[in-house]
């Protein structure tokens, strides 16, 4: 008498030999073609949306009076958010705030540099003035 269970009994598995490694040149040929970009071309120039700039190369935000510099000044001098600069110039969207932000930080060197020009003509009128009874 056979007993259960016995190595007879177990089943047998058929063991697949495991595929052939494929080569770059194997994958090349059953991989469809793609195109290629070229990364020598030069990227294209993108404009930001809700920016103008004026005839001086001032830049503005569309369809106000507010200039780009004046939001960023709101940032840097009291540290507002997009959200706290909305709060306090309604007249604004967060998405034209937001570009405005995008174009100061796109030209930072140049318009840090106008701001520092702005704060020294400030100062230089401030001390040709003469006393004035509003200011004591």
């Amino acid at each position: 008498m056979r007993r259960q269970g016995t190595p007879d009994d177990v089943l047998r598995l058929k063991v697949r030999e495991p595929p052939a490694l494929l080569t770059p040149v194997a994958c090349q040929n059953r991989v469809a073609p793609r195109n290629r970009m070229s990364y020598s071309a030069p990227m294209p120039v993108s404009t930001t949306g809700h920016i103008r700039l004026d005839d001086r190369g001032v830049a503005w935000i569309d369809d106000t009076n507010t200039k780009v510099i004046e939001v960023a000044l709101d940032m840097i001098a009291h540290g507002w958010s997009p959200e706290e600069i909305h709060f306090q110039h309604p007249h604004l969207s967060l998405a034209q705030i937001h570009a405005a932000l995008g174009f100061y930080y796109d030209h930072k060197a140049e318009m840090d540099a106008q701001i520092q020009r702005d704060v020294g003509n400030v100062e230089r009128l401030r001390k040709q003035a003469s006393e004035s009874p509003i200011r004591k």
